[in-house]
C-alpha cells in the first residue's frame, strides 16, 4: 500500500454556514455526518476522496489532511523518527477505522488514517 491522502477536515466557526459554501463552490454533497448530527458535524459524500466539516476548535485551526496507511501505529512512529512528533494518539473512530495526528519537522500538522470496520 502507497500511502495516499485519503480524508481531509474543514473546521469552521458556522458549519452549516460553511456546508453551504463547499456545496455551492464545488457542487459537493454535504450530509450530516451518522451519529455526530447534534454537533453539527457533516460528512463530504461526493466521490474521490472523503471529509468532513467540523465545529472549530481553536481560531486559525488549518484544513487538516489524513493519508491512509496500513497501520497508524507504525508511521507515527517513523514520524516521530524523523523529527517529527505525534500530537494526537491513536483514537478509534468506531466502525471506521483509527487515525493518528501528528507533526512534521515544520510543524505543519497531518493525520495519518487506517481502515478498520472494527474499531470500536
Amino acid at each position: 500500500m502507497i500511502p495516499t491522502i485519503t480524508w481531509f477536515n474543514i473546521p469552521a466557526g458556522d458549519t452549516e454556514r460553511a456546508r453551504a459554501f463547499y456545496e455551492k463552490v464545488f457542487a459537493w454533497k454535504v450530509e450530516p455526518f451518522p451519529g455526530m448530527e447534534e454537533k453539527g458535524v457533516f460528512e463530504i459524500v461526493t466521490g474521490g476522496i472523503g471529509g468532513e466539516i467540523l465545529p472549530r476548535s481553536h481560531t486559525g485551526e488549518p484544513i487538516t489532511v489524513f493519508i491512509g496507511v496500513s497501520s497508524v501505529e507504525e508511521y507515527a512512529t517513523r514520524a516521530a523518527g524523523f523529527g517529527g512528533r505525534v500530537v494526537v494518539r491513536k483514537t478509534a473512530v468506531p466502525g471506521r477505522g483509527y487515525f493518528v495526528i501528528c507533526e512534521d519537522t515544520e510543524r505543519n500538522r497531518f493525520g495519518l488514517w487506517e481502515d478498520d470496520p472494527q474499531a470500536g
